[in-house]
């Protein structure tokens, strides 16, 4: 009962911000009319006249900004809790094991080279060069942190995260270097999208990426059942018939596949993945058959409401998501930190 009360409310707090998000920009629509164009879009109201303004801008621009920041939202949301589900540990997030890290580098190296090296393939794949880079840079990251970690022929839980420290520096000392070298108009591109935007959104991003975090937003929580047996440690998990190995690998690729696509089409967008499955456990419990859509719900709710307030706090000057999340998720971090550095550290 009480998780059916919560699904409810992140459901309605979340159309309640979707609404406000349409509405609410340079160009105010009133609630009445966004509710109407949203009716429309579902086959009703079809013979209630909207100002075409209205609609223009919904359709155009708020709509599918609003549709990526839930599908990123989710994304972020649903992998950590996944992620954390595999290390036993609040404070672990996707970029633990260096998959936004990998996506961040290979981002940033077309940014800097697409006018030289990579000319010949931005015309040919325009928009999607981006895109596909920075999902490779996280594939190549996850599976070479997965390869690393593998002790006679097992993923171990700790030596993946050591790699990942590892796979994190190298990208960033790599990322930075590219930086340094870049010019003046590429370094302000490389430097807003680290900080993270939803500002490019169009329906062709959406649908760009949207197959890429569907999947991982609805199989990942399949794995509830199996991530609750981890959370007993792998040995008992074993014990109990779990095959580790396959879930593990399971939980990566999932999360692999749901990160690099987010951090492809909107930057680095850090602490959500932390933030929201911690938050889903306070209000909650621990069961991750609950907590891993309950994530996917919060995290889109998060991102909802950050990019709201980032269109909105210093308009007509959009700030960096990424911003919002990490002045949100830092109070968080250091929450958890303090309370549970026992548990962390020993």
């Amino acid at each position: 009962m009480k998780k059916t009360f919560i699904y409810s409310s992140l459901m309605g707090a979340l159309f309640i911000a979707l609404a406000s998000s349409l509405a609410m920009g340079a160009m105010q629509v009133p609630l009445r009319d966004v509710l109407i164009i949203l009716a429309k879009y579902g086959g009703l109201m079809k013979n209630i006249a909207v100002d075409p303004s209205y609609e223009g801008v919904i359709h155009i621009v708020r709509l599918p900004r609003v549709l990526l920041g839930v599908l990123v939202g989710a994304a972020l949301g649903v992998s950590g809790a996944a992620i954390q589900g595999i290390f036993r540990n609040p404070l672990a997030e996707p970029g633990l094991i260096g998959i936004s890290a990998g996506a961040s580098l290979f981002a940033v190296a077309i940014i800097a080279l697409e006018v030289s090296l990579l000319s010949v393939l931005s015309n040919v794949l325009g928009y999607y060069l981006l895109a596909i880079g920075a999902f490779t840079g996280a594939g190549i990251a996850a599976l070479t942190v997965y390869q690393l970690s593998r002790t006679e022929g097992r993923p171990n839980v700790a030596t993946m995260l050591l790699a990942g420290i590892a796979i994190n520096a190298l990208a960033g000392a790599l990322t930075g270097l590219i930086t340094y070298m870049a010019e003046e108009q590429q370094l302000r591109s490389i430097t807003f999208w680290m900080l993270g935007s939803l500002g490019g959104a169009t329906w062709q991003s959406v649908g760009c990426i949207a197959p890429f975090v569907l999947i991982p937003v609805f199989i990942l929580p399949l794995l509830g059942k199996s991530l609750n047996a981890f959370a007993l440690g792998e040995t008992q998990a074993d014990l109990l018939g779990l095959r580790t190995d396959r879930v593990k690998l399971q939980v990566v690729l999932l999360a692999t596949m749901a990160v690099g696509a987010s951090v492809a089409v909107s930057g680095i967008i850090g602490f959500v993945g932390l933030l929201v499955p911690h938050t889903i456990r306070l209000i909650g419990g621990v069961d991750n058959k609950y907590v891993l859509p309950a994530s996917a719900l919060l995290g889109a709710l998060i991102m909802t409401v950050a990019d709201l307030i980032a269109r909105t706090l210093a308009a007509p000057v959009e700030l960096p998501i990424g911003v919002i999340t990490a002045l949100l998720g830092t109070p968080m971090f250091l929450y958890i930190l303090v309370r549970d550095k026992k548990k962390v550290l020993y």
